[in-house]
Order: structure tokens, then sequence, then C-alpha cells
């Protein structure tokens, strides 16, 4: 195993000898433009109770090593660097020098094709704040960092606190200091620089005031919708101090949208990042600006959980993840105006975990994180949104209050220290009145999601997998104007496998009603007839959310036919009213028809048709006419029978009322026509022309990746395995135009090839762009035999990449069986 991957028992030893840790890290920024290096030395104070120990660094090369005055020979093996001779007490200062990243881990570097200018920042979680500066790369060992930041003059330079004092050089460049900030941990340290675009704001609660500051590219500052953000960012701030009554405690607050992100965004304190996709440059839905508020909610909701307090290990990441994605959600609903948040977090929160927990790989919400790899993949729908799930199942079963008041001893017990389960579990107890060993032990500590169903012949709720819960049941019946409605939903605690309950004769019965718990829910059979002919008769979104929830988790399991759920989307999509529900309908339809039917052919023609006759019904600048939109664009790069149409849109001879094609939908358009063969490179390279910017050359790359022409999949494939050079965007746009189009049979050859490349992928690439590769260019529409053989071949290989094979071969596996049931329709 590599010294790069830092396991959990090595960490745990270190933090035994290792104390009272503080740095001061400079970096040399002023040739960014230029050269492929910057220079990085860390000065670190610590108290130590052996004489030797290591640092961590992933860097071009480490030139010197001073230890309390006295050089040392250099001692570097690629990922550590060894320290001799400690005392007590010691001062290290590392000269070393670092890569710019093309990746989206450590030190990011992006050069704006559309106006030149050179954009940088960080994005270190778990563990890359070493490939920018030496230090102890493990999240318990906190302490105040000073950060020393040269660059050129006419440039932005932001951290996690403000700047204090500012030098300047002849040669046009300045040098940065910055405050030091309060003890965090290295994941969340945060430089970014470059030529931002800025919009600045603050917010006074009593003698607090915290300046607010929103941060993009400048060629986006026309589309950088401060206001709203800002709004966003001061109702969170209101919320979270009432409900915490703990002050936010990191000075400033700013929030920078950058480009080529992997993820969502970073809980960096005091300089959050967030993907530049929030920066809408294109038309967005309101359940667009819902998703960002959502995520500002998220991000802020760290803060407390995870910055100010923060898990000692990787194992227990769900201690600030699951959190914070259930706050986002309930701080939405409370603090702003989108109080619907609750009905998207049940259709696409809610399926992400019930997904990740029905694979082979699925692990408890307490994860036994083992090394970094493992700790790189537990990002996932288990640690985020089961985690949230199985909090808001709590809060129904202790009560909002106490799981508040509980939260505030945590912050005043914890503040700037880490925590473990035991300390969070013991923080909830008291103000619960019971103790939380046993619903810790059924929910976070065991795997896998159970399945409620109310059976009406024996007049029993049963569940599988029994966990003690409470839910409520709804039994809607028709009123006077034919809406399913009831007078009050019953709540109930269940434990066991069955538990009796006389419920009315209802012409749809709803478990889990106000999703408050985390499990599957089935339909009885009248139930799911009287849904299947009247769910548009049920006036509540959330209701209606959780009824298609149900019908997709039986899609996905393979006990309703494909074919079927298609059918409903036809039917009841057209007049689905809120836009999220909407949207996830069209996105799981999408799966449905490319996956899960048997008649694929006859299905995705039905299905693209539908997409074209909305698209040009929709109400003229509706959300509905964008969700629509959307969906027709997808369903057009799988049907060739509509090139027609897409090219008449994008000349204008046709048109849609209250549709004004920006340069984005213009792009999912030419994707479309480029997957099935309607129009060529030559032409792409012209409307490239016309949108010269990031987002454009990205589009363009998988446009031209997506023609279904023999030598433009070979060059496709030939760059994305046979060079590290590509960034993780152009990899990700290059994958999905590979994968583009009606049919896969130009890169079936390209099968025995992937699985001969695994472990080089794994080997060679930084662990995003193995990752992208592994899971993106996944064969998968084959058979699973081939990854049965790879496996079953392979047991010595890393566990990160086996569980990347295995999850996938799992949902090819899944899709088979559910093609089967559609067959058999």
């Amino acid at each position: 195993m590599s010294t790069a991957n830092l396991t959990r028992a090595e960490t745990a030893d270190r933090a035994r000898v290792v104390s009272d840790v503080r740095y001061d890290v400079a970096l040399d920024l002023t040739e960014a433009r230029t050269r492929a290096e910057f220079g990085t030395v860390t000065t670190v104070s610590f108290a130590a109770t052996a004489s030797s120990t290591w640092m961590d660094f992933l860097g071009a090369g480490v030139d010197r090593v001073i230890v309390n005055d006295h050089e040392q020979e250099v001692q570097y093996d690629g990922a550590r660097v060894l320290l001799r001779d400690l005392g007590s007490h010691n001062t290290v200062r590392i000269h070393a020098r670092g890569w710019y990243s093309r990746t989206g881990e450590g030190l990011h570097r992006f050069v704006d094709p559309a106006d030149g200018e050179t954009y940088l920042y960080t994005q270190y979680e778990p563990a890359d704040a070493r490939r920018v500066f030496v230090n102890f790369e493990q999240p318990d060992l906190k302490g105040p960092f000073v950060f020393r930041v040269s660059a050129p003059d006419e440039w932005t330079v932001l951290s996690n606190e403000r700047v204090e004092e500012t030098t300047t050089d002849d040669a046009g460049s300045s040098t940065r200091v910055f405050a030091a900030t309060q003890p965090i941990s290295t994941y969340i340290t945060a430089v970014v620089a470059g030529p931002y675009h800025r919009a600045t704001s603050e917010y006074r609660r009593g003698d607090l005031t915290i300046e607010l500051g929103a941060w993009c590219r400048a060629s986006l500052g026309e589309h950088l919708d401060h206001d709203d953000i800002f709004d966003v960012t001061r109702a969170g701030l209101d919320f979270f101090h009432d409900a915490f009554e703990f002050p936010y405690p990191f000075g400033k607050y700013d929030q920078v949208f950058v480009p080529e992100y992997n993820l969502g965004a970073m809980e960096n304190p005091g300089c959050v990042t967030f993907t530049e996709s929030y920066v809408f440059r294109s038309a967005a839905t309101r359940a667009q600006y819902a998703r960002r508020a959502n995520t500002i909610l998220h991000e802020m909701a760290h803060m407390w959980f995870g910055d100010l307090v923060t898990m000692q290990w990787w194992d227990d990441l769900w201690l600030k993840e699951s959190l914070a994605d259930y706050l986002g959600a309930y701080a939405s609903v409370a603090a702003t105006r989108f109080t619907d948040a609750w009905v998207s977090f049940a259709l696409r929160r809610k399926a992400w975990a019930y997904s990740q927990d029905q694979l082979p790989t699925t692990h408890p919400v307490v994860a036994d994180i083992v090394d970094l790899e493992a700790a790189k993949l537990n990002f996932d729908g288990i640690t985020y949104a089961k985690g949230a799930s199985v909090i808001k199942q709590l809060g129904a079963f202790v009560g909002d209050e106490a799981f508040f008041e509980g939260a505030r001893a945590y912050f005043r017990a914890r503040a700037f220290g880490t925590a473990t389960l035991r300390d969070l579990l013991d923080a909830l107890a008291a103000p619960a009145g019971r103790s939380l060993d046993d619903w810790s032990a059924a929910w976070l500590e065991t795997t896998g999601v159970s399945t409620v169903l109310y059976d009406r012949t024996r007049g029993v709720l049963t569940q599988t997998d029994p966990r003690p819960q409470r839910l409520d049941i709804a039994c809607l019946s028709p009123d006077e104007n034919g809406h399913l409605v009831d007078a009050e939903p019953i709540s109930v605690h269940i434990t066991d496998a069955e538990t009796p309950l006389a419920l009315p004769d209802a012409a749809v019965i709803l478990p889990n009603d106000g999703d408050l718990t985390y499990a599957k829910v089935r339909l009885d059979a009248r139930s799911m007839e009287s849904t299947m002919q009247s769910l548009d008769r049920i006036p509540d979104d959330l209701r209606r959310a959780l009824v298609w929830s149900s019908w997709w988790n039986a899609t996905r399991d393979a006990e309703l036919p494909a074919q079927t759920y298609v059918d409903l989307a036809v039917r009841f999509a057209p007049t689905e009213s809120h836009p999220a529900v909407l949207g996830s309908i069209l996105a799981d339809t999408a799966v449905a028809v490319e996956h899960y039917a048997a008649d694929r052919d006859g299905v995705r023609q039905r299905w693209t048709a539908t997409t074209a006759e909305q698209l040009a019904g929709a109400p003229a600048g509706s959300d509905a006419q964008l969700e629509w939109f959307r969906a027709f664009s997808a369903a057009a790069s799988h049907d060739p029978s509509h090139a027609g149409r897409v090219r008449a849109l994008l000349s204008g001879e046709d048109s849609v009322d209250g549709l004004e094609l920006d340069a984005e939908q213009r792009w999912g358009l030419w994707f479309a026509l480029s997957a099935t063969g309607h129009t060529d490179e030559a032409e792409l390279a012209t409307v490239l022309e016309s949108d010269r910017t990031g987002a454009g050359e990205v589009q363009y790359a998988a446009a031209v990746a997506a023609q279904p022409v023999a030598s433009v999949k070979e060059a496709t494939w030939a760059a994305l395995t046979g060079s590290d050079a590509l960034s993780n965007e152009r990899v990700g746009a290059l994958i999905r135009g590979f994968t583009a189009g009606p049919s896969r049979t130009l890169i079936e050859r390209f099968d025995e090839q992937y699985y001969a490349l695994l472990e080089t992928f794994w080997r060679e690439r930084s662990i995003e762009i193995a990752r992208r590769l592994v899971i993106g260019l996944f064969p998968s529409a084959a058979h699973s035999e081939d990854a049965d053989r790879w496996l079953s071949g392979h047991p010595d290989v890393p566990a990160a990449l086996r569980r990347c094979v295995i999850e996938q071969r799992d949902h090819l596996a899944r899709a088979l069986a559910a093609r089967s049931l559609s067959a058999q329709a």
C-alpha cells in the first residue's frame, strides 16, 4: 500500500505523539499563469512525546527540512516527510514545491477561455491539503493557521480569515498575510486567488456584524444574482443563531463560486466554495434556486457541525454530513421562501439513499473507515441522505426541541475540538429523557432499508428489517370535489415486523405520511389502483411525491414493469404542478426508458413524443416549459426520429412561445443532433465560436465525442485512457459524449480494454479521475459475467477500486432484472 493512503491506526498513533499544533503557511503563486509548480513553506510548532514522526505532502518535491533551527537531510518518499530529533516543543520549517491541479484536488488552476484570466482555488476534503502545504493530514490534529500568499497585485486573494497586512514588491506582486484562524482541521483551510468578480453585503444581529462576500469569475459576473444569495445567507444565519445559541465563530463569510468543481460545495469556514453551476447563466427553475438555497444552508450548518466541532476520524463523517444535509432542508423550510423543501428531499435525497443502501457495498451511517481511500468513497448516499433521513426520524422520535437543545449542549462542550458518535448521543440523550443507544444501534450502526406496507386483509402494518420508528399514516378518501384528502394523519410508533392497526377503509392508505421515517413504502393493491387512476386528485405535493417514490422504488426493485412507470409518467407528469416533483419524474422516466425497459425502442419513441408534445403545450415561460425542454433534449439524444424538430428549433424555423434559447439550451439540442449522427465536428466548431466560454468548451467536447463515428470513439477512448493531462471537467464531458446515443454498438469493442485498464486507472490517476473513469466507462449495457470474471480474478486490488466495480455490477444486475420483468409484462 502506498504511504499516501493514511490509515486510521497510524494517524491515531500520531495523535498520541503530537499535540498543540500551530501553522504558518507561505504560498508563492506569483507565477501561477506560467509555471506548473508553486513554492510552499510550512512553519509548524507542536509538542511531541516521541523523537520522530512524519508530516504529509504530495507534491513536486521537498527541498529543505529545518527542525528546531537545525537543517536535516530531506527524507521524503513522495507522500511523507520524516522529522527526526524532536524535543518536547518543536518548530519545524519545510520548504517544498507543489503542483497546480487540473483534477479539482489540491490547488486547482483554471484559465478562462472567455478572457484568458487565471483562477485558483483549493479543495481538500478528505486529505488534499497535503497537495498544497506540508501538514499533519488528519482531522483531529486541529490548530490555528496563518496564511501568507504572494500573488499578482491585481488579483483578489481570499482565505478563511481577513487580510491583516499587505506588502507589494517592485515586480507587481503582493503578499497578503491573513489573520490567524480559530483551531481548525487541515481539510477546511482554503485559499482562493485570481481576478474574481465580487459583491459585498453584511449581516447584523445585535452587536455582531459579519461581512458577506459573493464571488465568481469575472466573465460570469453579470450572471451572479448576489441579492438572492445574500437573502438566503442572512435568513440562514438568523435561523442557526436562534437554533444553536452559539454565535457564528469564524469572522467573515465569503461564498465563492468556482470553475471545474468536483462537488456541490465545501464548508471552509469563512471561505465557502461552491460549484459555479449555481451561477445561472441559463434560465433556471424555482427548483434550481431551491437546490442552491439548500446547499448554502447545508454549508452554513457545517460552520457548527463540522467546523466548530469536527469528527475525530472519518468513521464519524456523518457527524457533519448527515446533520448538515438534514439541516439544509430543515432551515429551507423554516427560514426561506422554499417552504416545500421536504418535497424535493423525499424524491431526490431519499432516492439516493435507498439506491445506495441496497448495494452490496452498503455500510452503516457510522462507518468503519480504515483508511483515506475508504473515506473518499464514503461521501455517498448513506453518509449524506440516509444519515439525514434518520436524523429526521430522530427529530420525530424525540421532538425537535430536544434535538436542538442537545445540539446546543454539544457545541458548548466540544467547541473547537473533536467528537465521536458517543459525544453526540450523550448530548442528545439528556433533553430527550432517554438513552439513544438502542436508536443508534438500529439506525446508525446497521445497514439496509426497511419496506413498509399496510396489509388491509389482516389489518396489519408490516416492516421488513424491523426498527423502532415513529411514522404517520394518511387515509385518503374523496371529498365533495373529488380530491383525495384525510381528516388527520394517524401517528404510530412501531417496533416489530407486524403491528396490528385498525384503519379506515380509505381509497388510499399511505404509510409514512409527511416522510418522517426512512423506509420504502409499498402500496396495497387498492391504494395502488386508486393512485394509478387518480394521482392528480391528491392536492398535497408531498403526498404525491411519496406516491411517485413508492412507484419508482417498485420499478427499481423489478416489482413494477418499467413501461408501467413510463405510462404513469405520460399520464400524470403533464398535470404535475410542483416543479421539483416534475423534474424528478422526468429524470426517473429517462432511466426507466434507457435502462429498465425491455422494448427500449418502442418505449423510447413514446416518451420522446410525449416530451415534444408537452414542450409545445407547456405555459410560456413556466418552469414546466423548462423542464419539458430539458427532457425533450435528453430524449432526442437517444431518438433520431426527432432530429428534424431539433434542427428546426435551433434554426428558428420552429419556435416555442416563451422559450428564448440561450447558450446552454442550444448546446443541449446540438448534443442531441450529434449523438444521433445529424451534425459533424465542423458544424460544432462553428457553434463553439459563438460561445467561447468555459462552459461552451466543455459542451463542445461532449458533443464532438457523442458523434456515432468509429474514429471519433477511438480518439475519445485514447484521450480518456492514454493521458492524465485532461481536467476533471473535460474527463466528465468526454465520458458523457463517449457513452451517448441510441446504441453502444460502436463502443462495445472497448469493453475488454476497460477491464484490462482498471488497475492502471487506479494506480496512475488521482482518485477523483480514477473514479470517473471506472464508473463512467463501465459497460452498463453488457452482461454482468464480465464484471464477475474480473472481480473473481482480482481479489487483491485496492478495496476502493473493488467497491466501484461491485457497485456498477450491481446497478447492471438491477437493470437486467427490471428488463426481464418488463419483457414478461
